[in-house]
């Protein structure tokens, strides 16, 4: 059975430029990747409702509660086979004093040492440009979409 993620793509203006709040995901796998490697706040869901597990996993992950106008995005299938749906809002949050659930992995491999990281290392504003070079690059769809439908 693929997985399922939800999450939320929250934008803002700063000067009449279209701003996107983006994660970077924690641990050893990503710690030296930036391009590519930004996502949407996301998690995993099982028989929630989508909308429910997007607003649930962004307060998990950045560590707020969101209100607002959620706007439906197409799901997409990342290169893994996830299903994502996405659901854009705007906000102007502060992201800077963001915390993240935490995980174990054991780390270096095969050593029996298990580790703990935070799910999200970063949460950071950028322009409509360069957020589409950092996030995932199945979750650029997102950004143009939100484009679209609110620009």
């Amino acid at each position: 059975m693929n997985k399922k993620s939800a999450g939320l793509l929250v934008y803002r203006f700063r000067n009449k430029i279209p701003e996107f709040l983006l994660v970077h995901p924690g641990g050893p796998y990503f710690s030296k990747k930036d391009l590519g490697a930004w996502s949407v706040p996301k998690g995993e869901f099982d028989d929630e409702d989508p909308l429910s597990a997007a607003k649930r996993e962004f307060s998990e992950e950045i560590g707020l509660p969101l209100t607002g106008t959620f706007i439906e995005l197409c799901p997409i299938v990342q290169k893994g086979g996830k299903t994502v749906f996405a659901w854009a809002v705007e906000c102007d949050l502060d992201s800077t004093p963001f915390r993240s659930n935490t995980f174990q992995i054991e780390w270096p491999p095969k050593s029996g040492k298990f580790r703990e990281y935070p799910e999200i290392d970063k949460a950071e504003w950028f322009p409509a440009e360069i957020a589409k070079q950092k996030i995932n690059l199945s979750q650029v769809v997102f950004i143009e979409e939100v484009m679209g439908k609110v620009m």
